[in-house]
């Protein structure tokens, strides 16, 4: 198997600021891009989800739903 050659920080910062990789200015859509959370356009707001990396949504799902499960220990109900 081939190994991809990792993007320049260059690339990253221009997919990251290219509006068409952002769905609504706000979902984060780059199927070139196979990080799972990219940083958001200002990084000092932390991350987002990749939507076009399937394991970025396997991930998101995982933590979501751990979440919602976690809600009803924490608050007893």
């Amino acid at each position: 198997m081939e190994q991809e050659e990792k993007p320049s920080k260059e690339t990253l910062k221009q997919w990251s600021n290219d509006p068409n990789n952002w769905i609504w200015g706000m979902f984060y859509y780059n199927p070139k891009d196979k990080r799972i959370f990219p940083p958001k356009k200002n990084p000092w707001m932390g991350w987002t989800v990749n939507f076009a990396n399937p394991k970025s949504i396997i991930v998101f799902i995982i933590i979501f739903l751990l979440l919602i499960f976690s809600l009803p220990i924490i608050f007893g109900h």
